[in-house]
């Protein structure tokens, strides 16, 4: 194993990959350094002396400046680096080219629906049109179990607390979302459960699904029946029917949409991790598939690098719109654009938001952007898109299954047992992390500075989706884990 990296020739940090006693000698490239004090896994030493208001480079760029003079050696923290971010910016578009090609077809084992799409799993949902009706959904979700079996693999109910007493935007993005989560390929069957009076009732909703398949969403609106629990097991029984009908087939994987999110990132989330999904991206689009990049606060900082990669100047100028848009969403509720990282983040090693973004950005790879997303808004075009969503886990990896991802890969090098509507692969930066939340990961990318390259990885990781995709549970399904969370950004009644 290695016990430090220096991620670009350019950089004036290097990268402890384990815990440093002060006074260690050591030999970085043309560098000679000793240690000025402990230096713990995933942080950074300085491998120069470093004067203040001068940048600290990691990934060849800059993620911040120092706050005061920082010896060879010293440690490179929050306690001597800060942002050099500022507020909106300007942009140029200055494109670059991708070196990606086409590669051989790959294939997976999955559900083909009626309307074309294909889905990975083949299970019923219970979708609340409000919060009202939470109970009821649970309560039904636990009685139709009994209906689990064949090809019918889980009955789940996506509750949450939305659907009335919202206004604008709020109101808008509940129906948006609700609705493609009906639409979602990984349903065999859809009930939709509503109470009666509320904004976002059955029939307003209907407006949002716009075309469906009779035999594969049912309605129920609860206020209209005298036992709505006896009723909707009814309607339940009928899509158990219906769903388990389907059976799983050979599928090429450029029907893929795969999510990439990371969260509780550490020092190592992008040298391990993150680069890992990188390689898988571009695994995935040589092969015609599509992958779907999103927390855009966590771009910030990194940001060109994305504009530079943009097909055309209208994406470009779709990506400027993207970044400052939530920019000024930040500053629209008076609070700071740069509030971050976390307390997590920091403790892992990353110390300024550019460190964070610039690690968070190795996710989508080489390939060119093709697509820019509005919160909600489904996938259009095949390859890389940029979603608008936050960095919250729950709210962003939610967003990416109705935008049309069937699996999200999760990178975190502080472990969180979370899920989101789609299988959600939780792949670790160190292999630390990996052996003690073994019931929560299920991808140790930590092994890439011990005895793994970046390509090998990344095929693993592949090799590993497909069989995702496939039908294979990851730790958060077996755990019985099954989440879904709304973007929230205005005023409740």
């Amino acid at each position: 194993m290695q016990d430090f990296i220096r991620i670009h020739e350019e950089d004036n940090v290097a990268v402890a990959l384990r815990p440093i006693a002060s006074g260690e000698q050591l030999s970085v490239g043309c560098y000679q350094v000793t240690t000025q004090e402990e230096i713990p896994q995933g942080h950074k030493f300085a491998l120069k002396a470093i004067a203040q208001g001068e940048p600290v480079v990691k990934y060849g760029f800059r993620i911040g400046n120092a706050k005061e003079a920082i010896a060879a050696g010293g440690w490179v923290h929050v306690h001597n680096i800060k942002t050099a971010l500022g507020d909106l910016l300007d942009y140029r578009y200055e494109p670059v080219a991708s070196p990606l090609k086409e590669s051989e077809p790959a294939f997976f084992d999955g559900f083909r629906r009626a309307d074309g799409k294909a889905g990975v799993r083949n299970e019923i949902w219970i979708i609340p049109t409000v919060g009202c009706v939470n109970s009821i959904a649970k309560a039904l979700e636990k009685k139709a179990q009994k209906l689990v079996g064949g090809t019918v693999e889980e009955v789940v109910a996506f509750v949450h607390p939305y659907g009335c007493s919202q206004m604008g935007d709020d109101q808008e993005d509940t129906r948006t979302v609700l609705a493609d989560m009906i639409r979602h390929p990984n349903a065999g069957g859809v009930l939709v459960l509503g109470l009666g009076c509320e904004n976002s009732n059955i029939p307003v909703l209907k407006e949002y699904i716009g075309e469906y398949d009779e035999q594969r969403v049912k309605f129920l609106q609860c206020q209209d029946v005298e036992d709505e629990q006896e009723e909707a097991m009814r309607l339940l029984e009928e899509l158990a029917a219906y769903a388990g009908a389907f059976s799983r087939e050979k599928i090429n994987a450029s029907e893929l949409i795969v999510g990439m999110k990371c969260g509780g990132s550490d020092g190592l989330s992008g040298i391990t991790a993150n680069p890992t999904v990188g390689g898988f991206s571009d695994l995935l689009i040589s092969k015609g598939g599509t992958t779907i990049l999103t927390e855009v606060p966590e771009m910030f900082g990194a940001e060109t690098i994305l504009m530079n990669r943009c097909e055309t100047p209208e994406l470009f100028g779709q990506t400027v719109s993207l970044i400052n848009d939530f920019k000024n969403y930040f500053t629209s509720h008076n609070q700071t654009i740069y509030e971050n990282p976390s307390p997590g983040n920091k403790k892992g090693g990353i110390s300024t938001l550019e460190d964070k973004s610039l690690g968070c950005t190795q996710k989508s790879g080489s390939a060119p952007v093709r697509g820019v997303l509005a919160y909600g808004e489904p996938v259009k075009v095949k390859g890389l898109n940029l979603l608008s969503a936050p960095g919250n886990d729950l709210v962003a990896s939610t967003a990416l299954a109705v935008s049309g991802a069937q699996i999200v890969l999760f990178t975190t090098g502080r472990g969180t047992p979370f899920a989101s509507p789609v299988p959600t692969v939780k792949i670790s930066s160190n292999s630390k992390l990996a052996g003690h939340k073994g019931n929560w990961i299920d991808f140790n990318a930590g092994r890439m500075v011990e005895d793994k390259t970046k390509e090998e990885m990344a095929q693993e990781l592949f090799d590993y989706v497909l069989e995702v995709a496939s039908g294979r549970k990851v730790k958060a399904e077996e755990a019985g884990f099954h989440d879904m969370a709304i973007f929230k950004q205005g005023v409740t009644l």
